[in-house]
């Protein structure tokens, strides 16, 4: 088989990736092969469809934003409906933290983030299931808990249905005359050397090598352009080549509650138009929480970093222990209605986590464009992404996002970077 444009991977990033191509190239033929049966069908699916421009860094900020911008066009304009919810992002902090972040708050109120804080009796009134003071508990001073003293509150922030998402993106994509082929897996990149000899051996040394497609279970895919979007397995692909993936997979998991007793995190005030809860980060252990308003659910989560490894597991599970004896004995101490609940769902993904700035990676070799390490933020800045490989691909110095502003293409590669370390994490 043949095509213009190869495209690795239906997920979020790559058929934004492929949509944009094909929008700005619409003679070239653009093909996206997944080895799964549809699309998102990785690790967007099982994403918690989350976002927020709360960003330290400019570079982030501007992805974000954009790509909300666009998420609102995507529902309100073009007619999709992919559960779009401005819940909000609500991050509780203890006096101690709140002082420390204090200046990075200021920072992106400065460039106009809108950021409201809330006092302890604001936080009391709006979500009457929250303790903001622990007390003096035995088990509270054990796992080193502190009491809510402020919130922050960020209203461009909530949730979509991921699923919803990478449809809408396929849909748009084949209406342009866009191609895909799922259950189509791929093996490697096909990497051979200029000019070609058809001697065993190659690429050598002295050849310029460059990526020509790649071979899958269905055979060979030749491309003037190979597109790899495969999240974290695009290290599977780019490790046998000698390119670095810029990022290393770590588990992730949610657990689902329904329940009569979490009734009141649906009746939530003055936050939002829901009434429901925002997505809450608890001031430790990056526990954080949202009520998922199309189906009466609270999910729950945890960013958790040191003791957790960085590993690719093909299907990675849920682990209930790791609900009980750990998230639990933290959340219950916040939330005292989640006393005695079990989870009635739960499962378990991947981010590609890129630990030196947690920005996004978006390189090239010959023949080859690289759009990863998106450190678990790839669904609200794929729009963003999507237009800037396409900036990439036509040879362009700057890409245009969403609303109109300007982005260097460079600042997401390896050889220019030039991106800010984030410091707002989860």
């Amino acid at each position: 088989m043949k095509c213009d444009i190869l495209v690795i991977g239906a997920g979020a990033l790559g058929l934004s990736a492929a949509y944009h191509l094909k929008r700005g190239n619409p003679e070239k033929s653009v093909l996206v092969v997944d080895r799964h049966g549809g699309p998102g069908q990785g690790n967007s699916a099982k994403s918690e469809g989350a976002f927020r421009n709360t960003f330290t860094s400019e570079t982030n900020y501007l992805l974000a934003d954009s790509t909300i911008d666009w998420f609102t066009h995507m529902q309100e304009d073009l007619g999709h409906d992919i559960k779009l919810g401005f819940l909000g992002y609500l991050w509780l902090f203890s006096e101690e933290q709140h002082r420390r972040v204090t200046p990075a708050i200021r920072r992106m109120m400065e460039r106009g983030v809108e950021l409201r804080e809330l006092g302890k009796e604001e936080l009391q009134d709006a979500i009457p299931d929250l303790v903001t003071d622990l007390g003096d508990d035995e088990e509270v001073e054990l796992m080193g808990l502190e009491s809510v003293e402020t919130g922050l509150f960020c209203p461009k922030s909530g949730s979509l249905d991921a699923d919803a998402l990478v449809r809408s993106y396929e849909e748009e994509f084949l209406k342009l005359g866009g191609e895909v082929s799922y259950g189509t897996e791929v093996q490697r990149l096909v990497l051979k050397g200029e000019p070609e000899l058809g001697i065993p051996g190659e690429p050598f040394v002295w050849q310029e090598a460059r990526i020509t497609g790649a071979e899958t279970g269905k055979g060979e895919i030749e491309a003037e352009t190979t597109i790899v979007a495969a999240g974290v397995w695009s290290e599977t692909l780019l490790d046998p080549i000698g390119v670095d993936a810029m990022m290393r997979p770590k588990k992730r998991q949610l657990f689902v509650f329904k329940d009569p007793k979490l009734e009141g995190l649906m009746d939530v005030k003055g936050l939002n138009e829901e009434g429901a809860l925002p997505l809450t980060v608890l001031p430790k252990s990056a526990v954080f929480l949202k009520a998922e308003v199309t189906e009466g659910s609270v999910w729950l989560g945890c960013a958790d970093d040191i003791g957790r490894p960085f590993d690719l597991e093909d299907d990675p599970q849920a682990e209930e222990d790791y609900y009980t004896d750990s998230l639990y004995h933290v959340l219950v101490k916040y939330f005292p209605c989640f006393a005695d609940l079990r989870p009635m769902n739960s499962w378990a993904g991947q981010y590609a986590v890129n630990s030196l700035d947690g920005a996004p990676v978006v390189s090239g070799e010959p023949g080859m464009i690289y759009v990863g390490a998106a450190s678990g933020s790839g669904i609200m800045k794929c729009d963003a992404l999507g237009r800037i490989v396409a900036a990439f691909h036509a040879g362009e110095e700057e890409a245009e996002l969403y609303g109109g502003r300007r982005f260097r293409v460079a600042d997401l590669g390896v050889a220019d970077r030039r991106v800010e370390r984030e410091t707002f994490i989860i």
